[in-house]
């Protein structure tokens, strides 16, 4: 089952991310992150594999793209906050834009 992050955990967990441009979102507990492509191609190709992992980890994010640009927030609605799910899901997508 999931869980929202202990104390413990989010230092553990969200320091490497926030290492990586992630930031959480003013009164929610919620991570956010800005990703810019070269343009809308590739913005669109990495929102397709990313897309396919959240389905497959059945965990989706919340993002908008406008042309090369794509802003992703993650929290897990189901627990009311951050959980491993939305770490992992992030460094995926840091992964998938050959961030990490």
């Amino acid at each position: 089952m999931t869980e929202v992050l202990s104390d413990a955990a989010r230092d553990a967990v969200l320091g490497p991310l926030f290492a990586s441009g992630w930031n959480m979102v003013e009164g929610r507990d919620a991570i956010k992150k800005t990703f810019e492509f070269a343009n809308f191609i590739e913005a669109f190709g990495w929102m397709t594999q990313a897309a396919i992992w959240a389905e497959k980890w059945n965990h989706h994010p919340e993002w908008s793209n406008v042309y090369k640009t794509v802003d992703v927030v993650l929290s897990t609605h189901d627990v009311g906050g951050l959980s491993a799910l939305d770490a992992k899901l992030a460094r995926k997508m840091d992964v998938l834009a050959g961030q990490g």
